[in-house]
C-alpha cells in the first residue's frame, strides 16, 4: 500500500460517485496522467471498478467486498490522530497478533483487522468461530495509565458504543448482554474480549478484541451456533459495506477510548446502558464454576457488577460469571 493509493481513494470517496479528473489527480500527486492510469488499473485488479469518461475523468462505481487496507485508511482520513493499522488476510487470532506487535514495539494506538482467524479467542478459553465469510475480526491496542479496577467498566463502555454504532449505521436495535455479548433480537451478533498486562497497580497494555458477524450466513456456522447467532446483514436484509463499517468502528472505538481515559464517559454511560441493556427485568441464570444462581437481573452497580435479585431471596452482585437468559416459569391455570 502506498500513500498515493490512499490519496486517490480519498478523492474518489470525496467525489461521492461523481467523476474525478485524471489531470487533477496527476497535479495533486505530482505525477503524470499515465501514472494515474496505471494506478487505476492496479486498483481494478484489487476489486475496484471505474467508469472512465473522456474529458470527464474516472468515476468509482464499485469497491471490493473484502477488507482493503488503503480503502479503510481513506475512509479514516481527517482523524487528528490516525492509528497504526494492520490488515491481514489470515491470522490465528487478532489478539495474539496484538501480543506479537507489542513485543515488536509497534506504535500506538494500534488496530489489527483480519478477514479470517484460525484460532479466534473468546472468553474463558473458548474458540471464536471466525471463517472468511465477510465478517470483521479486530483488535485495538492501547497503552493507558489505568487502574485494573476500571477494566469492567471499559469493556461495558466499549460494548455500549458499538451498540450505538450498529444502531446508527444499520438502523437496527442491538443490545448488550453483560458482560461482553452483542445481541440482535436475543441472538449473538458479536463478542468482546479485553485482556491486559499489568505493572504494579497500573495497566501497561490494554488489548480489546472484537468479533462481529457482518456479512456471514448463520447456515455456514457450526450447527450448535445456528440458532443462537445472527449477522448484521441477515438482520438488515442486505450486505454491509465492510470497509466503510470498519472505518466507522475504528473511529468510534478510538473516540470512546479517549472519553474513557479522560473520565468523560459516566453520564453518557448511564444513558447508553438504559438504552441497550438487554438483561434488566428479565430472568437470568448466572454460572460461576460449579455454582448456579437464578433470579432477575436488575442492572449494574457503579463498578460494573451485575445485580441479580435471587429467586431464593436476597440480592447478589457479580463481577464475573456466565449469564444466560432463562425462560420464565410457567404459571398454572
Amino acid at each position: 500500500m502506498s500513500q498515493s493509493e490512499i490519496t486517490i481513494l480519498r478523492e474518489f470517496l470525496a467525489a461521492d460517485a461523481a467523476p474525478v479528473s485524471g489531470a487533477r489527480l496527476a497535479r495533486l500527486l505530482g505525477v503524470s496522467r499515465v501514472a494515474i492510469w496505471m494506478q487505476v488499473q492496479k486498483l481494478t485488479q484489487q476489486g475496484f471498478r471505474f467508469d472512465a469518461r473522456r474529458s470527464l475523468g474516472y468515476r468509482m462505481v464499485q469497491t471490493p467486498p473484502q477488507l482493503h487496507l488503503a480503502l479503510v485508511q481513506a475512509y479514516l482520513s481527517g482523524r487528528p490522530r490516525a492509528p497504526h493499522l494492520v490488515c491481514l488476510d489470515r491470522v490465528d487470532s487478532t489478539n495474539s497478533e496484538a501480543e506479537r506487535q507489542l513485543a515488536a514495539g509497534s506504535p500506538m494506538p494500534l488496530v489489527i483487522l483480519a478477514r479470517e482467524q484460525t484460532a479466534g479467542r473468546g472468553r474463558r478459553g473458548r474458540t471464536w468461530h471466525s471463517p472468511a465469510t465477510g465478517n470483521l475480526y479486530s483488535t485495538f491496542v492501547f497503552r493507558p495509565k489505568l487502574e485494573p479496577a476500571h477494566m469492567q467498566d471499559f469493556t461495558l463502555w466499549m460494548g455500549l458504543n458499538i451498540c450505538e454504532l450498529i444502531s446508527n449505521f444499520c438502523k437496527l436495535t442491538p443490545g448488550l448482554k453483560w458482560p461482553n455479548d452483542l445481541l440482535i433480537k436475543d441472538r449473538k451478533v458479536g463478542g468482546m474480549l479485553t485482556e491486559a498486562r499489568i505493572d504494579a497497580d497500573q495497566i501497561r497494555d490494554l488489548v480489546f478484541g472484537l468479533g462481529l458477524n457482518l456479512n456471514g450466513r448463520t447456515e455456514d456456522l457450526p450447527r450448535d451456533l445456528q440458532r443462537v447467532a445472527i449477522s448484521l446483514a441477515e438482520a438488515t436484509g442486505a450486505p454491509l459495506d465492510l470497509n466503510r463499517f470498519a472505518a466507522a468502528l475504528i473511529g468510534r472505538v478510538l473516540s470512546a477510548y479517549e472519553q474513557f481515559i479522560e473520565g468523560k464517559y459516566q453520564d453518557k454511560f448511564a444513558e447508553l446502558w438504559a438504552r441497550y441493556d438487554v438483561l434488566r427485568g428479565r430472568p437470568v441464570t448466572v454460572t460461576q464454576g460449579a455454582r448456579t444462581i437464578t433470579g432477575t437481573a436488575t442492572g449494574i452497580d457503579d463498578e460494573g457488577s451485575l445485580i441479580v435479585r435471587r429467586t431464593a431471596g436476597g440480592t447478589e452482585r457479580f463481577r464475573a460469571g456466565e449469564v444466560t437468559l432463562s425462560k420464565p416459569a410457567a404459571t398454572s391455570a
